[in-house]
């Protein structure tokens, strides 16, 4: 009876020759399909013997069936998209921010072709790639020099390593924070060859705190902006305008990490805690570097500027190479950057920026749409609109809550855990926020046209189905 069973498994040249074994082998190659079916009869095999075949299933249709679940797992990318429902603008694990559609045209364009990434076009020489970002920053923040690597502590790294390595650079001990991802400024300090001097306590560092260690050994006094935490109450932190005069009187560099980067004013929706890269340039700081992909809203990078003194050094540093950012990285950034020219439209133009700056009115008409289309399609499930709290970003405004509008899902036999997890299997993938033991999708972070493509996906993962 089993070897009767077991006789049944089709051949591979039988499998290949029926209609969805001849489609696929066009569609998906003969190799990949051939691939598919070993697993797949493979598969079947264990199951005749050890007795979990599906009774009265066709071995044929059992391995076609099987097969196409394999061959459509191998087309899928690991690396998608996810609709961001959390209302978090600057979610670290989804990429933060989001590319102006002028950024993303320029990628287009610099990725379908050639490019004057290290050309200049007028004399026909070699140029610098950096050349397509400085004039901008220049006009944008008022700095004497730029120059952009792949992310902020890269940037970090390469300004510690030309001006302090050998050395001691000086920070307070209430600045000395954790990145991400185990990243520690410490840590990078080392990396870049200069002894760290720790000064002042967590909560409260002193100007004689500085003056007092400086020495023959100092290289540069580091001054770090804690954008992804805040210390309040009973503390005291140095102002900058202080160490910049203490760091020229004593010959010695000011290096300052903003992380990042402000350049827009969002002080109308509350926040006013993070320093505008224009003013901090102001205040004479000799170097000082941020992020492209957080308040900037732009690609990942690390942005340099300051005095062209020390920007120069840097160029020279073998690092440089290293760190140095790409020709898509590059093209976006421009567009970006270019966008802030006129500040008003920037605040409409850049995702990042608009989703900080939407009114109240907007979020709710959004909401309620939302709710609408949801309720048409799945109208044995309830969709209530209510007003929430957003944040901007754990690792950019740590602090930083704005009011918004989220339809909660309510009803149905189906956990918020095992919603979310169907959610998250999809493809589109959907995150949404676990509030109250229910999921709620906050409209800060969604974008109309996805509306759809979020409606198909609950259907599909409120039926019980993965995606």
């Amino acid at each position: 009876m089993m070897q009767n069973l077991l006789r049944s498994i089709p051949k591979m040249d039988a499998l290949l020759l029926t209609p969805r074994g001849i489609r696929w082998a066009e569609e998906y190659g003969r190799s990949q399909v051939l691939e598919a079916f070993r697993q797949t009869t493979h598969q079947v095999r264990e199951e005749m013997l050890a007795g979990s075949f599906p009774e009265g299933e066709e071995p044929e249709n059992r391995v076609l069936n099987m097969a196409s679940g394999v061959l459509q797992g191998w087309q899928q990318m690991n690396f998608r998209q996810v609709i961001n429902a959390t209302g978090i603008v600057l979610h670290t694990n989804l990429g933060r921010a989001v590319l102006p559609e002028k950024a993303c045209q320029a990628i287009l364009v610099a990725a379908s072709g050639y490019s004057n990434l290290e050309l200049e076009l007028e004399t026909g020489k070699r140029g610098s790639r950096y050349s397509h970002v400085i004039r901008l920053l220049q006009e944008l923040t008022g700095c004497e020099d730029a120059m952009v690597v792949n992310n902020n502590a890269a940037a970090v790294l390469l300004a510690l390593d030309t001006l302090a390595r050998g050395g001691e650079t000086v920070v307070s001990r209430g600045e000395l924070v954790e990145i991400g991802g185990s990243f520690r400024v410490p840590e990078v300090m080392k990396a870049g060859g200069t002894r760290l001097v720790e000064v002042g306590t967590t909560n409260k560092t002193h100007l004689r705190d500085y003056e007092e260690v400086l020495g023959p050994e100092t290289r540069a006094i580091l001054k770090v902006h804690t954008s992804n935490y805040r210390v309040l109450g009973f503390c005291q932190t140095v102002p900058t305008e202080e160490l910049v005069e203490l760091g020229h009187r004593s010959e010695i560099p000011v290096i300052e990490d903003l992380g990042s980067g402000f350049l827009a004013d969002l002080s109308a929706v509350g926040i006013t805690d993070e320093p505008r890269v224009q003013d901090v340039v102001k205040k004479g700081v000799d170097v000082i570097t941020f992020s492209g992909d957080k308040l900037l809203g732009g690609p990942q990078a690390g942005i340099i500027i300051g005095k062209k003194e020390y920007l120069e050094r840097m160029r020279k540093n073998q690092l440089t190479r290293a760190l140095r950012i790409d020709k898509l990285s590059i093209a976006a950034l421009e567009a970006t950057l270019s966008q802030y020219r006129d500040m008003e439209r920037v605040c409409r133009d850049n995702p990042t920026l608009a989703m900080l700056s939407v009114s109240q009115e907007e979020l709710e008409a959004k909401a309620r749409e939302l709710a609408d289309l949801l309720g048409s399609a799945l109208p044995a499930f309830s969709f209530v609109v209510e007003p929430d709290r957003s944040q901007a970003g754990g690792g950019s405004l740590p602090l930083v809550e704005l009011p918004t509008w989220v339809v909660r899902i309510q009803g149905g036999p189906v956990t918020e855990e095992e919603l979310s997890r169907r959610l998250r299997a999809g493809n589109p993938a959907v995150m949404g926020r676990k509030q109250k033991e229910t999921l709620v999708l906050d409209v800060r972070t969604l974008k109309r046209e996805e509306f759809p493509l979020l409606t198909r996906a609950l259907i599909k993962a409120l039926d019980g189905e993965d995606q």
